[in-house]
């Protein structure tokens, strides 16, 4: 890959990293603004059971802790406002007039005032901090959001494009339920308490498998439907089932999902902590693959519908096998059938000529390199010899890049270049050509509709496949995020 191309990406990743730091450093400013600016004051709650306020007498451990103020009903719920003392902590009996024991609750006083509440998890200015928490993730699904449609021409191929699409989502709707956890929690504090809350965000993933449940479900039909017709017209083969297998991983990922969340426990609270936490992490990790997958789907079909501007000096041809009698398979005539399309509309348009150049050596069971069957291919088409040069070394992608690159350079330092392929194949092979240090943008040709999804898929497969350590490392760094944060919340 060239400096150019290597800088720009991680300028481009730098500039998202920075806007989602000092998106989340000026929440947390507003949290500890609001928090210096707010009374002390927590309001406390609890079930009214047909007792009335001034009946209610209260009974604290540590009296020097914090102070109660007079005990107001919001229709069946008793508030107490609390204000602290100094810092500590202390237990809170609540008695009717009766002297009946109604409620016990714990408090604790932090060194700045803050009162925090045991029993329902609530905290001064907690709604301050939900509300900190969904502009936080709807404002990252809106930065990387920015990024996947900032991308353009060959910036577009890269795995961060594919981060952008499904992290976006992943963060938007984390954000939409916060957005109504927020809002049910500052109508009816009484009834959604702060622990919902937090077992509403530490439980992200498992929200989002739900939310995308209609999707996973479409996909893995999607999937089995045109891996049953690819079967039927090219035969069984271990690489033709491998959208039936991940439409089946899906499925029975979201079915455990299911069965973990739904399972009663019973044991001692770090037991249940440690059980929510690997559910989470489960759940967390599945996202994880969900979010990968929609946006190599996102960003291949947009790759396949691209049409690059009609001012390209090169038109790459990328080659793949042919029949043994130097005739193109309908696959490898779909690309070079793209590729004379493209070139006739430029020049039908704007007057420029771009030279063609088939991309392909010989493989150990082909009479002839791939660009020289392509060349005469060509030659049937009507495309003068002046117009074509080969590229006849290559024997993968990469290589056709590579080569294509050197040969280029060689001849037309800053040439424009477009590249041809099948649609499936375009967004890796844009991904190659950066690594290549090649500034190309890619267009797709066609192919049949139970084809395209199984090819599609290997494709999904060669992309994670290319980049495992950095990949594993994102998983993992996602997976310990939420386990801490089941482990702290609970």
């Amino acid at each position: 890959m060239s400096g150019g191309v290597i800088l720009h990406r991680v300028m481009k990743m730098k500039k998202t990293a920075i806007q989602i730091a000092v998106l989340a450093a000026a929440l947390l400013a507003l949290c500890l603004v609001c928090r210096l600016a707010m009374d002390n004051t927590y309001m406390a709650g609890m079930p009214a059971r047909g007792f009335r306020p001034e009946d209610v007498r209260f009974s604290m451990a540590t009296p020097d802790v914090l102070d109660h103020g007079a005990p107001e009903l919001r229709e069946d719920w008793l508030r107490v406002p609390i204000h602290p003392r100094q810092p500590g902590k202390t237990f809170v009996e609540v008695w009717d007039g009766a002297g009946n024991d109604i409620g016990l609750m714990y408090f604790s006083v932090g060194r700045f005032g803050t009162v925090y509440d045991w029993t329902t998890g609530g905290f001064t200015g907690d709604s301050v901090v939900l509300a900190a928490l969904t502009a936080f993730c709807l404002g990252v699904a809106a930065i990387m959001f920015r990024a996947y449609r900032g991308a353009k021409g060959p910036a577009f191929y890269a795995y961060g494009t594919i981060h952008a699409v499904g992290f976006s989502l992943f963060a938007l709707l984390t954000g939409v339920i916060m957005l109504i956890v927020t809002l049910r929690h500052w109508l009816r504090p009484h009834e959604f308490i702060m622990l919902s809350a937090y077992s509403a965000l530490t439980s992200a993933g498992w929200q989002f498998m739900l939310l995308t449940l209609p999707f996973v479900l479409a996909f893995a039909v999607a999937m089995s439907v045109s891996n049953v017709a690819l079967w039927r017209h090219e035969g069984f083969s271990p690489k033709n089932v491998l959208g039936i297998g991940v439409g089946v991983f899906m499925a029975l990922g979201e079915a455990l999902a299911f069965f973990l969340f739904s399972r009663d426990f019973s044991g001692s609270e770090w037991e249940w902590r440690l059980w929510n936490t690997l559910c989470n992490v489960y759940a967390a990790g599945f996202a994880w693959f969900e979010c990968m997958l929609i946006g190599a789907i996102v960003c291949g079909v947009k790759a396949a519908r691209h049409v690059p501007a009609a001012n390209a000096d090169y038109i790459l041809i990328l080659g793949c096998r042919f029949h043994r009698d130097g005739t193109l398979t309908p696959l490898l005539r779909g690309r070079v059938d793209r590729a004379v399309e493209f070139w006739k509309d430029q020049r039908e348009t704007t007057g420029r000529e771009a030279i063609l150049m088939p991309s392909g050596g010989q493989g150990a069971d082909e009479p002839i390199p791939e660009a020289e069957a392509m060349r005469r291919y060509l030659a049937e088409r009507g495309v003068p010899a002046e117009k074509i040069e080969l590229e006849d070394q290559s024997r993968n992608t990469y290589q056709n890049m590579a080569y294509s690159k050197t040969l280029i350079d060689g001849r037309a330092p800053g040439a424009k270049v477009v590249f041809a392929t099948t649609n499936y194949h375009v967004f890796r092979s844009g991904v190659w050509a950066n690594r290549a240090g090649l500034s190309a943008e890619g267009m797709g040709s066609g192919t049949k509709w139970w084809y395209w999804p199984n090819a599609f898929m290997r494709e999904c497969a060669g992309l994670l496949m290319n980049r495992v350590p950095q990949e594993a490392a994102l998983l993992v760094v996602m997976i310990v995020f939420f386990g801490l944060l089941s482990v702290a919340l609970g």
